[in-house]
């Protein structure tokens, strides 16, 4: 099965989200959609290496298109919590990065 055969089988990306490398996808959203077919796709397993190296590729970008937007998206919302001395008013504990707890396995 080639990548066009793949692509009717699981659906043409949405637009913009998967195309072209110099397009890129549109939206988070479109991104994440698409990444989720590709997903699927290769959890299937019977892709062949080339089809599967490909749907990877697309997998990888696609992630890492998501992983910028997620990441403006949070700096975007600590401006917003931030007050004028850059010191955040309001609460905001989820914007805290994820920090290793102790625990008493001893």
């Amino acid at each position: 099965m080639n990548t066009d055969e793949t692509m009717k089988e699981i659906g043409e990306p949405a637009e913009g989200a998967g195309g072209d490398a110099d397009s890129g996808p549109a939206t988070f959203e479109e991104a994440f959609a698409r990444l989720e077919q590709v997903v699927a796709r290769l959890e299937r397993g019977d892709a062949g290496l080339e089809e599967a190296l490909a749907l990877f590729e697309e997998g990888v970008a696609l992630a890492r298109f998501c992983r910028r937007r997620l990441d403006e998206a949070e700096a975007r919302i600590r401006v917003l919590v931030a007050g004028p001395d850059g010191a955040e008013e309001v609460d905001a504990p989820h914007l805290e990065p994820d920090l290793p707890t102790e625990t008493d396995d001893h």
